[in-house]
């Protein structure tokens, strides 16, 4: 029930704060030489005529059922232009946690391992270092770098694989400086614990304490933190796609917004609410995995 509650509040409170926008969809579409004539016909064509809570509910009905409704701006279904947009996205997020949480566990059990070692002391400095930086500058740098320099890979846009190299690169390398800091701190503890010395005095590989003991106990924080940093990355998506120029959700959101298209907008904040809400139900399950003793209602 909390779960159709959040959705609810969710598309209720999107479609009132769309209501406040400046502008007129039809407007907007008919340009400012339309007469008032066809502009009333564009109106009452598009269902802008009726009021506000009428039209809500009509939305989630069709919603409900599948219905996303048509664009204002593309005159195509909303459905349609999802599809073609969120594989792009998925790929993005997708590729970008798993490269995040590959370089947080190396780096995070090395720098924490070998703290009083000058390069776990570097780890420690890049990891503060990439949480401050702003990801959009992350992207430019990168993009100056290794398309306009180099030339290794696209500046931008989408035609194969390569072209979501940086985009992934630009949103791994904050979360990865979050996720590093994380396993430093959940393993600070843990490796000065008994049962660590007793591992280590068994005559066992060093590499097997600190991947198989130490940190399997610390990572029920590091999959807390991931599951948070999921969620922020769906966001982050929307910054990377407009630098790096994908045509993801991202990129549909904002010009659905810009365009006062509010079907897309609408159906797109309801999704991304909805993905974001069985983020949080896996991580819960994942956590479940990791310590029996937690348990949820």
């Amino acid at each position: 029930m909390s779960f159709v509650a959040v959705v609810f509040l969710v598309s209720l409170m999107s479609f009132v704060a769309l209501q406040v926008l400046p502008g007129d969809p039809a407007q907007l579409i008919l340009g400012t030489e339309g007469s008032h004539e066809a502009l009333a016909a564009l109106r009452l064509q598009l269902g802008l005529d009726k009021p506000a809570p009428v039209r809500f509910g009509q939305w989630l009905v069709n919603f409900i059922q599948g219905d996303l409704g048509e664009s204002l701006r593309y005159n195509i279904p909303v459905k349609d232009l999802v599809v073609q947009a969120l594989p792009i996205t998925l790929n993005l997020a997708m590729w970008a946690v798993l490269l995040a949480l590959a370089t947080a566990v190396i780096t995070g059990v090395f720098s924490a391992a070998y703290s009083n070692r000058w390069w776990g002391k570097g780890m420690r400095v890049l990891s503060q270092l990439g949480m401050a930086v702003p990801q959009f500058w992350v992207g430019i740098l990168l993009i100056q770098l290794f398309a306009v320099k180099l030339r290794l890979l696209p500046a931008g846009g989408y035609s194969n694989w390569q072209s979501l190299i940086l985009p992934i690169v630009t949103l791994a390398l904050p979360r990865s400086a979050v996720l590093t800091n994380m396993v430093q701190v959940g393993l600070g503890g843990v490796l000065n614990s008994d049962y660590i010395r007793t591992a280590k005095a068994k005559g066992l590989p060093w590499a097997t304490v600190l991947f198989k003991h130490a940190f399997i106990n610390g990572a029920i924080g590091v999959a807390t933190t991931a599951g948070i940093q999921l969620v922020q990355l769906l966001a982050g998506t929307i910054v990377v796609e407009q630098v790096f120029g994908l045509p993801g959700l991202g990129q549909l959101l904002l010009a659905g917004v810009l365009q006062r298209d509010l079907p897309l907008v609408q159906s797109v904040i309801v999704l991304v609410a909805v993905a974001v809400l069985l983020t949080n139900l896996i991580m819960d399950f994942v956590l479940l995995a990791l310590d029996p003793r937690v348990r949820f209602e």
